[in-house]
């Protein structure tokens, strides 16, 4: 439903509070190399299936960048699946198919041909395929609050799919191509004396481009919204909780993230061999930099693709009276709370698959400070910790390690970072044989 950085992740789900314990939990298995073979069976075939559709509907250029971008994306997706960026026959895909199941009780538009896929992606979204490929973000259990509000999510999905939406916004970009190559030839058939004037224009392009998508986006998640609205109201699930979800994922967004504490720092890296250094926590002073260059070159309003959530709610209420009325979220069921318990002790490993090790490390903190299980979390410390060693050793530490962006990140977040690049290797390495020879992680 959102398409959100990975640096606002590690900020959002350390409000929650202590869920079950980790002494005895078994990690999701993903020892599933049957089920995902079969799966890229199924998935090649019925991409290239929709691939010669689509050449069919869609002659010459069209056709053929439309096939290009399908099968470009049909690779990638393989990739992925290769890579276990998803898991196989669990809990949360039962789930998952129960809700739809219910969506297309008195639902004809709901595709028959659904497949589900569970992403160990800690952000709460969600996205269709083409091909029916259905597929849940482990955030979203991590996020909501219910299964009304997972379906919510699904049904907006289903919105964009029954509108075609990704298939029109690739035609509008072919579409556009084409416009702007046209504008760029006779661009550059001017005189050089004009110099300043064709780089006015090259950047009018550009914006117009710019502005053209992000309002054909806003639309389109307008019309998901109201499209997904209606499947949902059709459906046995509580009708405001559509509202509640799109509030859960607007909160996403604007939560004030939770200061990591001095006292976490010198509890967890005062060690035996090691004693804390003060230096370690030294701030970069970016108070003379200029983040204010080019800002009056574009509207930021207009470049969104997606429409602030409160605009979002609003327009629902308008169209949808009976939505206007707040209802809170009833109290989960115990089969999403075990869910939501399972997708919580998932994220480290979620952020250790994706070689977030950064992330793994705050998330890590954040939870021992929180005084939440502590062996299980120092384990995945240790873990973290090991891989940065490797990495600053082999001098590609910046692919795991986010750099300071002031304007993109809280204050704990970049006190986090300046603590990890001030950290020397030795330091790490320190602090990773510590972790590892006290603690130790077994992966599935």
């Amino acid at each position: 439903m959102k398409n959100m950085t990975r640096k606002l992740i590690v900020f959002v789900f350390f409000i929650f509070s202590v869920m079950g314990t980790a002494q005895t939990y078994k990690m999701i298995d993903t020892a599933d190399y049957l089920q995902r073979k079969e799966f890229l069976k199924s998935f090649a075939g019925n991409n290239e299936g929709f691939i010669k559709k689509l050449r069919s509907q869609y002659s010459g250029k069209t056709g053929s960048e439309l096939s290009k971008i399908y099968k470009e994306f049909g690779t990638d997706f393989e990739k992925q699946v290769k890579n276990k960026d998803f898991i196989f026959k669990s809990e949360f895909e039962t789930e998952i198919k129960t809700l739809i199941q219910r969506l297309r009780k008195n639902n004809p538009k709901v595709p028959q041909d659904l497949k589900i896929l569970v992403a160990r992606d800690n952000t709460p979204n969600a996205y269709c395929l083409a091909d029916g490929t259905f597929v849940i973000n482990m955030g979203l259990y991590n996020w909501f609050n219910s299964e009304d509000q997972i379906a919510a999510v699904i049904t907006h999905e289903l919105g964009h799919k029954i509108d075609e939406h990704s298939l029109k916004t690739f035609l509008s970009i072919i579409e556009q191509n084409q416009l702007d190559k046209i504008a760029v030839q006779n661009l550059k058939e001017t005189t050089a004396s004009r110099s300043q004037t064709q780089n006015k224009k090259a950047f009018d392009i550009l914006k117009n481009r710019a502005y053209k998508k992000g309002v054909e986006r806003r639309q389109q998640e307008m019309k998901a919204d109201s499209l997904g609205y209606m499947i949902f109201k059709n459906s046995d699930f509580k009708k405001n909780e559509y509202i509640n979800a799109l509030q859960r994922l607007q909160d996403f967004d604007t939560i004030s993230p939770r200061e990591l504490k001095m006292e976490t720092y010198k509890k967890l890296f005062d060690l035996p061999k090691q004693a804390f250094n003060e230096k370690w926590m030294k701030k970069e002073d970016f108070s003379l930099y200029n983040y204010n260059f080019y800002k009056e070159k574009l509207d930021k309003d207009s470049l969104a693709s997606h429409p602030e959530m409160s605009r979002r709610i609003e327009k629902l209420k308008k169209t949808f009276p009976e939505l206007k009325t707040s209802v809170e979220s009833e109290k989960p069921s115990d089969p999403f709370t075990t869910l939501k318990k399972m997708a919580r002790m998932e994220i480290l490993p979620n952020y250790f698959h994706s070689e977030d090790y950064g992330l793994g490390i705050y998330a890590s903190m954040q939870f021992l400070q929180d005084g939440e299980e502590e062996k299980y979390y120092k384990g995945w410390l240790g873990k973290c910790f090991l891989k940065i060693y490797e990495a600053r050793k082999n001098y590609n530490l910046n692919r795991y390690l986010d750099r300071i962006e002031p304007k993109n990140q809280s204050e704990s977040y970049q006190q986090f970072l300046n603590f990890m690049w001030n950290l020397s290797l030795d330091d790490i390495k320190n602090i990773a044989d510590f972790y590892q020879s006290s603690y130790q992680i077994k992966e599935s």
